[in-house]
């Protein structure tokens, strides 16, 4: 009798980058066009603005992501490459060590050996990748994925209220771009949400308040500052 289970933590890489991508791209400038809008700019200003922000925008999400999970990317091989050397240096600690590990975790001695000897042999270096350091496979550090799927969902978010402001100036812009862009951000926060299994309205809550609040403050910022002709 099969029991199919669709696990998405494999998922946390990409999807993670993917949403700060794209919740920064509608979040930075969608405030940046507020922002510059309450100033008083002329709306080929605003939308000056706007794409001078979507292309800094991707870039520095495309670098930003990179560098971090490079650093990330690096911790991870260090550590493995230190736990190889031990496995060749000091084989039966390492193994007393695992089964300690699997006896923690409710395992009899007798029994936890036996699996440790057994995973050892398999593959030592994974077994304690996995169990002592708390890497798998799946979750491993992969920076030129992480870099795309910003930049590329930064593009996407960053457009939608670009898009909104080319289309609707004068007095109406800021309203129509905060709105749109509350809609998007709640959209966006449901879809992350959905694909990784969490509350939808959960996920649009958090995205939208923290979207209302940086917008909010950007426009306060440029109504203060109204010196642009």
């Amino acid at each position: 009798m099969s029991h199919p289970e669709e696990h998405r933590s494999h998922r946390v890489g990409w999807l993670r980058a993917a949403v700060l991508g794209a919740n920064d791209g509608i979040v930075s400038t969608a405030s940046l066009i507020i922002g510059v809008a309450s100033a008083g700019a002329s709306h080929d200003s605003i939308l000056l603005s706007g794409v001078a922000g979507l292309v800094a925008g991707t870039m520095s999400m495309a670098a930003g992501e990179y560098v971090s999970v490079s650093s990330q990317s690096d911790t991870e091989k260090a550590d493995l490459a230190m736990e190889q050397r031990a496995l060749e240096q000091n084989t039966e600690v390492e193994t007393e060590e695992l089964a300690i590990i699997y006896e923690s975790r409710g395992l009899e001695p007798a029994l936890a050996r036996q699996v440790a000897e057994g995973l050892m042999a398999h593959d030592a270096l994974a077994a304690h990748a996995r169990d002592e350091i708390g890497i798998s496979k799946s979750v491993r550090a992969q920076p030129l994925q992480a870099a795309f799927s910003s930049a590329a969902t930064f593009i996407v978010g960053a457009a939608m209220p670009l898009i909104v402001a080319w289309y609707i100036s004068g007095p109406y812009t800021i309203v129509s771009v905060a709105i749109a862009s509350l809609l998007f951000l709640a959209a966006l926060g449901g879809v992350a949400a959905r694909a990784g299994g969490a509350a939808i309205l959960t996920g649009a809550a958090r995205v939208t308040f923290w979207g209302t609040l940086a917008m909010a403050l950007t426009a306060g910022v440029g109504t203060l500052f109204n010196v642009i002709a």
